[in-house]
């Protein structure tokens, strides 16, 4: 004997044809609402037998003045970054941060979403990958949310993001402007949506030039991984002209290998990267990079949240927000030699 699957404010907005935010408003009798709209989402919530999670209504009662803030890991400048942007925007308007680690597993998110449960008003999630956005979206139908970096379809949900695609394809272009040829691309996680979308973006740029040679090497976004890969590639006596790293972190462990290789960046190989973490331009050589506004990404994401919870919402409007990618021409991509050069012929 088959059961029926429990149905979701997410079944009652499709059915309603309406938004999930719309859908909170009548279970809460909010305002904003026609009688039209209210008497026909109540009328698909009676016919299916939707009961609202104990959590949303407690949410919206019992306040702790607390944002929530689930990351994929606690390391690194970017995520450094990213959180002070949320919590100078949380205590300028009266609010504390809570931050914890949950991977992409969706046991691990649950489990630090019960924890926190009672502790915070809702939420600011990072999604790292397309399995953790799939349940991600399972904790924004219950609570206040905002998704972060979940990729361009994210549904009906309060959702910012970076554009990775526009970001890369702008590097690789600029790279190929300088005349390097021989690429080689250190590539995120498999089934990462920033590395997904920064590899796309690559993949695609590099298909339109008839001359240029891509390599991907899986840099897994860590330091010492970049590190060993192009330190085996130069040891197998390849020899690119430049090398996109799909993070600085990463980038910073291939300039390692070239210089432990006796190579010079950006003499024998161009070295760039993604993100414009705030240590990037102190390096020899500065690095050209992406640049993520990380610092205003995290404060938007805290502030769009903020401003839900002050108007006594149980969710935050549906609106996938794109914040552009910049790039940032420094010494490490061979640019100012090129300058050099077409100055003196």
């Amino acid at each position: 004997m088959s059961t029926r699957p429990t149905p979701t404010i997410r079944d009652v907005a499709k059915a309603a044809g309406v938004s999930i935010a719309t859908v909170s408003r009548v279970l809460n009798d909010a305002a904003r609402v026609t009688e039209d709209t209210r008497d026909r989402v109540r009328s698909v919530v009676n016919k299916m037998g939707y009961a609202p999670h104990g959590g949303t209504r407690s949410v919206a009662v019992r306040r702790t003045r607390t944002l929530g803030v689930l990351l994929p890991e606690l390391y690194g400048e970017f995520f450094s970054e990213f959180i002070r942007g949320i919590d100078e925007t949380a205590k300028k308007h009266g609010f504390l941060t809570l931050v914890t680690s949950a991977r992409r597993e969706a046991h691990e998110i649950a489990a630090a979403v019960s924890n926190m449960r009672g502790r915070v008003d809702g939420f600011l999630a990072v999604s790292p990958s397309v399995a953790a956005r799939a349940t991600l979206a399972e904790v924004a139908e219950r609570y206040p949310t905002v998704l972060v970096g979940a990729g361009s379809d994210v549904g009906d949900f309060a959702a910012l993001s970076v554009n990775n695609f526009q970001g890369a394809a702008t590097m690789m272009k600029h790279l190929l402007s300088l005349g390097h040829r021989r690429i080689v691309f250190l590539r995120g996680p498999t089934g990462q949506v920033d590395a997904g979308e920064r590899l796309h973006a690559v993949r695609e740029v590099a298909n339109w030039y008839d001359n240029c040679e891509l390599t991907e090497l899986a840099g897994e976004f860590r330091m010492d991984t970049a590190y060993e890969v192009v330190t085996q590639l130069l040891k197998s006596g390849v020899r690119p002209d430049a090398i996109f790293a799909a993070n600085d972190t990463m980038a910073i462990g291939a300039i390692s290998a070239v210089r432990d290789a006796d190579l010079r960046v950006p003499d024998d190989i161009a070295i760039t990267g993604f993100d414009d973490t705030p240590m990037t331009r102190f390096l020899s050589p500065p690095l050209t990079t992406v640049r993520m506004p990380i610092h205003a990404l995290g404060e938007r994401a805290a502030l769009r949240l903020i401003e839900t919870l002050r108007g006594g919402g149980t969710a935050v409007p549906a609106n996938h927000e794109i914040l552009p990618a910049q790039l940032v021409i420094r010494s490490s991509c061979g640019a100012a030699r090129k300058m050099m050069e077409a100055a003196g012929s």
